[in-house]
């Protein structure tokens, strides 16, 4: 038996080793008996002559039945094999093709297959980029935000010091005048004690001695001096308090400390996130309309947390954009409320860290009132916390009121600049506007991420700027000044900071980063200071220009002292801050210290009442004026409020106005955010 087992495992070993150089299958394991020897030897013979024949590449090919040691000409397409004459016996009922058809069909099938998968690998590498592109944005961020902290905290380290330093010199100079009052008392009630020892003595060594005439003298002397010490005034009572305690209330500064400062993120993915409500559906002209964002997570469960980066535009049929405001539920849930000024088909995209949500854009049909049935109208209902808008005003009136025949100001259009694209000179959803000493012009070219400057007399000087989340880089700037240094000062909406660069578009600081939620509008008063309008936190920040925040103001809410969505600022020649508050529909004034000095405007079409104001500027005579958005016109008022009268537009209407200035010329220049440009008026002061 073992001669036997010897014997097979010569004769296998060579048919196995050869079987496995070929790489080969389905070659038969046992060679015990000849029938079985006999179809491993035909298996070796098949698998040979294939090798052979595709080492020699000879042609054509020939295909053998790996059973019956013969040619091949059929394929079985249910059992997936070649078939010689023999074997069709075993495969009559079964489908069969030729097997170079089979082949060719297979070839092809798979050739069809490797194209789809390598049709993907574009797909993948725009993926790989984008997923690259934003995971180094987020490293920009860590750095940029470890650069905050470490600034902060060395701020806040210097700011110890100095108050310990304070505190040091306070205790010096409080104990030295203490110290000065009991240590001349002391030294006054020192030389009291001596001058009375001494005259005690020697008064005690006159009566120790024997009476004499020639004593007498001195001893009269000595009573003299006697006399005089018994009334001497010295200061027996303590004329100052060894009081010096040190009050630390540590206990709310170690609870802020403990509290200082949090990470802001969110795990909000757009390809999960969704929008709901009336406002997908259809809209009514010069109605709020109102859309949810509910964001998630790339598995699809809801956020918890706020904070998310959302962006919400309306196209209008021609291309503008319609402004609105975005509301942060804290919860994982936004609200976007806007309102279009006419009627047409419009788009809405929403884009949630720059990319689209489910379903965006979407497509807006916007219809006047009358237009809309009653059960319609009942079944859209109004959002929680809308207020009711004025109502709707005809295309044909934008940028020309009713009543502006009662008291206008005959200016012309000097000139318009722009068009819509992304060349010098051309638009994107232009915003702020600012106006230079120098006779300079400076833009907000918010979707274009980027400052243009012109000339007063609208000739293209520079533009700066490039698109990112990084310190100098700009994602939505929406608000610009000019510092008195020289220094441009830029709202960005979405990095959330305000960015200081130099005239020449070089970028020098960044502040507020870490405070603000989305600064929309920025001014600068008398003493330099930076004034951000922060539109989501519906708060006014005060900023020296180190990014010292000097001081805030302001809420969510409908009070004097309240926000709905505040737009833009202005400083008066009295150094106080006048505001628009967008929803609320009045514009606001108040001292550096936030206190309400004046409001004034309320929702209508009528002389001095807004719809949603935007850009607000005042002249050297204190008079403020105000662009009014939803009704497309620029209203004039004095420092008190009362209106005053329009800057004729009506040449050619203004269609969704946003930033407005006064140039060093004195002209009005205003965003013309819907029309692509900006427009230059005459303004008699």
């Amino acid at each position: 038996m073992d001669d036997i087992k010897l014997r097979h495992t010569k004769i296998t070993e060579p048919e196995l080793s050869l079987s496995q150089n070929l790489n080969l299958s389905g070659l038969c394991e046992c060679v015990l008996c000849s029938r079985h020897t006999l179809y491993s030897i035909m298996h070796l013979t098949v698998t040979v002559l294939c090798f052979i024949q595709t080492s020699l590449s000879l042609h054509p090919p020939f295909f053998f039945c790996s059973s019956h040691l013969q040619v091949a000409e059929l394929y079985c397409s249910s059992c997936e094999g070649a078939l010689c004459e023999d074997c069709m016996s075993d495969h009559v009922e079964h489908p069969k093709v030729a097997l170079s058809q089979a082949l060719e069909e297979h070839r092809s099938s798979l050739q069809e297959r490797l194209e789809m998968v390598q049709n993907r690998l574009p797909q993948i590498s725009d993926a790989l980029s984008f997923v690259k592109e934003i995971l180094q944005q987020l490293n920009n961020q860590r750095a940029s935000i470890e650069e905050d902290i470490q600034s902060s905290f060395e701020d806040l380290h210097k700011q110890l010091d100095v108050r310990k330093s304070v505190l040091l010199m306070e205790l010096e100079v409080t104990y030295g005048l203490k110290q000065k009052v009991l240590q001349a008392q002391a030294d006054s009630l020192t030389r009291g004690d001596g001058d009375i020892t001494a005259i005690c003595t020697q008064t005690e060594e006159a009566l120790a001695a024997d009476p004499c005439v020639a004593s007498l003298q001195m001893e009269q002397e000595l009573g003299e001096r006697l006399r005089e010490l018994s009334h001497l005034s010295l200061p027996c009572q303590p004329e100052e308090n060894d009081q010096l305690d040190l009050v630390m209330e540590t206990d709310g500064l170690r609870k802020s400390i403990h509290n200082l400062g949090t990470i802001v993120t969110t795990s909000a993915v757009a390809s999960q996130s969704e929008a709901m409500g009336a406002g997908l559906e259809q809209c009514i002209v010069g109605h709020p309309s109102s859309v949810t964002i509910v964001t998630r997570d790339k598995s699809g469960g809801a956020c918890k947390s706020g904070n998310a980066i959302l962006s919400a535009e309306v196209f209008t049929p021609d291309g503008s954009i319609v402004d609105g405001e975005i509301v942060d539920h804290k919860n994982g849930t936004y609200e976007f409320v806007y309102t279009v000024p006419k009627e047409g088909n419009f788009s809405l995209a929403l884009r949630l860290y720059d990319q689209h949500i489910k379903g965006s854009p979407f497509k807006l049909t916007v219809t006047t009132a009358s237009e809309v049935s009653p059960s319609t109208t009942t079944r859209r209902g109004k959002s929680p916390g809308q207020k009711k808008k004025g109502s709707k005003r005809a295309s044909s009136a934008l940028g020309t009121p009713r009543r502006k025949t009662q008291n206008p100001i005959e200016d012309d259009l000097i000139f318009r600049i722009g068009t819509k694209g992304r060349n010098k000179g051309e638009f994107t959803n232009l915003q702020g506007v600012a106006a230079s000493s120098n006779g300079k012009i400076l833009i907000a070219d918010s979707n274009n991420q980027c400052v243009q400057i012109f000339s007063n007399e609208g000739e293209f000087k520079s533009r700066f700027g490039v698109r990112g989340r990084s310190p100098g880089q700009l994602q939505r700037p929406t608000g610009v000044a000019v510092h008195p240094s020289g220094d441009i000062i830029i709202a960005d909406y979405d990095n959330k900071w305000v960015s200081i660069f130099s005239c020449d578009g070089k970028f020098k600081a960044k502040l507020g980063s870490g405070r603000l939620m989305g600064p929309k509008g920025v001014s600068v008063d008398q003493n330099g200071h930076v004034i951000v309008v922060d539109n989501k936190a519906c708060t006014v920040f005060i900023f020296q220009l180190t990014g010292k925040l000097i001081t805030k103001f302001g809420s969510r809410g409908n009070g004097d002292k309240q926000f709905a969505g505040p737009h833009f600022a202005a400083v008066n020649n009295n150094n106080e801050i006048i505001v628009t508050d967008f929803h609320n529909h009045s514009v606001k004034v108040f001292t550096p210290e936030g206190e309400l000095v004046l409001k004034f405007g309320s929702n209508g079409e009528g002389n001095g009442q807004f719809n949603a104001p935007t850009g607000v500027a005042v002249d050297v005579n204190g008079n403020i004026i105000v662009a009014d958005w939803g009704n497309s016109r620029i209203q004039v008022f004095d420092g008190s409020g009362s209106f005053l009268s329009y800057i004729n537009t009506s040449a050619d209407p203004l269609y969704g106005p946003q930033g407005l200035a006064l140039t060093s010329d004195g002209h009005v220049v205003v965003a013309d955010s819907g029309n692509h440009c900006f427009k230059v008026y005459r303004y008699l002061q």
